[in-house]
Order: C-alpha cells, then structure tokens, then sequence
C-alpha cells in the first residue's frame, strides 16, 4: 500500500541523521535533526494517505481527522502510537526563536517508529471479529428505540452517555414555525 516516496523519505531522513564518514556537511545538527523530523512526519502523511486511499479515499484531505480516526479501522495501540509520532515530530519541525533545536537522538529514536507505522498502516485496516461485535437483536414490534436497552459495552471501553435531543420537553408539542410577518 505505501508507496516508495515513504521509504525513500525515511531512508533520506536517516542519511541527514547519520551522515557516512567523510561527508562535509555545511548544516548544523540542529538543523538536519529539523529536516529529518519534517521528512519523517512526510512519510507519515504518506502512509496515512495511502493507508486512507483503501479505505475511504475522502479522508485523504482531512489533514489530523485521519489519525484520529485511525482507531477505527485498526487496532487502539498503532492508532496511539501514530498520533504521538505525528505530534512529536510535528513539534519537531516547529521553528522557535527561543527554543533549543531537536537533538539528533531524539529524532533518531522516532526513525524504528516511523519505520513500524509505515509497515502497520500497509497491512491495511483490520476488521473486527465477530467476536467483539455486539449481538444485533431485531426490533419488536410495538416497541420504541428508545425503550430497548443498550448492549454492554465492549470490555475496555467507558459506556457512553445518551445526550438528549434538544425539542420541547416531554409531553409537549413543539410550537408550528412562523411563516410571514405581520
């Protein structure tokens, strides 16, 4: 699913991080450890985009909604993962006037994650057992929506609250629109 724009882009962010013996570099650490973070989080974004082209090729346009999302349609632990990732190395690549830049370790320490993300998002979405899913029961008849009780949530899971619809209270009818003026 990832593309090899992704891979060459953490191979190039690795190479800045790492330069080979006998390279004359003209750019601080600071300064390569800041572009790294920027290719880095690219790659990111791309796995992310490709991930998304499988699944729904609309969240490609949503800049953070795809990684929020992202719990979804894989497991909660790459989801997490890839959101820390993102933000660190989106903090990363924030220039500061007053802040020190990125040390390279630190930058270094995110290659192995990035590198993991990009294999986990090429596996693809992973789809719910039937195990996990709760039991779906037919509505009877004569009986409301609002009157059956709610499947117990997933172990884990914080039940979620019911948010009332806004409208007149109960037993009361809502007042008709106003058409036209006086």
């Amino acid at each position: 699913m990832t593309d090899d724009t992704a891979r060459a882009d953490v191979s190039a962010a690795q190479s800045l991080l790492r330069p080979s013996a006998g390279t004359m570099t003209s750019l601080g650490p600071g300064v390569r450890a800041r572009a790294a973070a920027l290719l880095l989080r690219r790659a990111l974004e791309r796995g992310l985009d490709d991930f998304w082209q499988g699944v729904a090729p609309g969240m490609t346009r949503v800049g953070k909604h795809r990684i929020l999302c992202l719990g979804a349609y894989t497991d909660r632990e790459t989801a997490r993962r890839c959101y820390l990732t993102w933000s660190a190395l989106s903090t990363a690549c924030h220039y500061r006037a007053h802040d020190m830049p990125p040390a390279p370790s630190e930058i270094q320490s995110r290659l192995p994650a990035v590198e993991a993300l990009l294999e986990a998002l090429e596996r693809g979405p992973t789809v719910p057992s039937a195990a996990t899913l709760p039991p779906s029961r037919p509505q009877e008849a004569g009986r409301s929506a609002a009157a059956t009780p709610a499947p117990p949530p997933a172990p884990g899971r914080q039940p979620s609250r019911t948010v009332p619809k806004p409208g007149p209270p109960p037993g009361r009818r809502a007042a008709p629109p106003v058409v036209g003026g006086p």
